[in-house]
């Protein structure tokens, strides 16, 4: 008797399957735009996320996600997800990025995830944020954490045929980011500054026909995993560098065997081209169009949908009856 191929890694677009899962968090979540509440927002959009998440075929561990177990109810780092069945595979998710953005109604929220085969992303350890450099195709190969932002400025400035007045910056609007924004305006470019949601942010400088040409902040390490699955699949480049907060965290690092000196690269951050990501707007931003609500019962999405290997991305808006899918999923939390 032949034995079936028992398959480890992934062999179809489970990011067509994906999107179900960040379309359900988005509309869970989208309900509580505006509403002040930003740890109901949250939780509104993990419970639905995970109700999906059990449904896809696949082993999943998350790898990237809320924290340890005693501290997020669901989603946590080391949680088995999926029915059980191959392929074998790491989940980055982010189930709400932007859940100040939420409760206060500002633009681009998103619910994303990302897949990837098991083993694939990096672990960050005991570091909770990173130095990121992330631009698209175009000047990806210009890019470079070890050399001042200004000449970095002036050489895209130059590759673009652009004034570098007309060079745009995104980061995050935090103190420890005032001497980069003080660089950035004195070579003579823009700063464009964001509240959250780093994520969001290197999608938009990534993508076509943006009015941001580079990312560039200290953020998250999580969403620096997330958004390099992200780049692997749309284009362009992302280079992290470990920053540790402070000298306790600074040991814990070194003592686990990370160099606080290397450059990582998307392939660094996630290896190989069996990469999935899907991300659904939740509130209108630069990249998606957030939930809306219409008459009848039903709401619109806009979500992007990607793949590495085969380097699709695919922006899918699609319609919901919010009333057929409390049915389908025995009441769940899609608003």
């Amino acid at each position: 008797m032949i034995e079936e191929p028992h398959h480890t890694i992934p062999d179809r677009n489970l990011a067509l399957e994906l999107v179900r899962v960040t379309e359900a968090a988005a509309l869970a979540a989208a309900r509580m735009v505006g509403r002040g509440d930003k740890e109901g927002a949250d939780q509104a959009a993990v419970d639905a996320m995970r109700l999906v998440l059990d449904r896809v075929s696949m082993d999943g561990v998350v790898v990237i996600g809320e924290g340890e177990k005693d501290e997020a109810p669901m989603l946590y780092n080391g949680e088995s997800i999926g029915d059980g069945s191959p392929p074998q595979v790491d989940i980055a998710v982010d189930p709400l990025e932007g859940t100040r953005l939420t409760a206060l109604g500002m633009p681009s929220a998103i619910a994303v995830i990302a897949l990837a085969e098991r083993g694939a992303m990096f672990d960050p350890g005991p570091c909770v944020y990173m130095e990121k450099l992330a631009g698209g195709p175009e000047i990806s190969d210009l890019l470079d954490l070890e050399r001042p932002l200004s000449e970095t400025l002036q050489l895209i400035a130059k590759r673009k045929q652009i004034d570098i007045r007309d060079v745009m910056v995104v980061m995050l609007d935090r103190e420890r980011h005032r001497e980069k924004m003080h660089e950035v305006r004195e070579a003579g470019a823009r700063v464009r500054l964001i509240t959250d949601g780093d994520v969001s942010a290197a999608l938009l400088a990534v993508s076509d026909n943006s009015p941001v040409d580079l990312l560039w902040g200290i953020g998250g390490t999580p969403e620096g995993v997330i958004s390099a699955a992200a780049i692997k699949c749309i284009g362009g480049q992302q280079l992290g560098r470990l920053w540790p907060r402070d000298d306790e965290e600074r040991s814990a690092a070194v003592n686990a065997g990370y160099d606080l000196s290397k450059i990582l690269d998307v392939e660094d951050l996630v290896k190989g081209d069996d990469v999935f990501f899907s991300a659904t707007g939740v509130t209108d931003g630069d990249v998606m169009q957030g939930v809306r609500y219409q008459g009848g019962g039903s709401a619109t999405t806009e979500s992007l949908v990607m793949r590495a290997r085969s380097g699709t991305v695919r922006r899918i808006v699609a319609r919901h009856d919010r009333t057929k899918l409390r049915i389908l999923t025995g009441g769940g939390s899609y608003g």
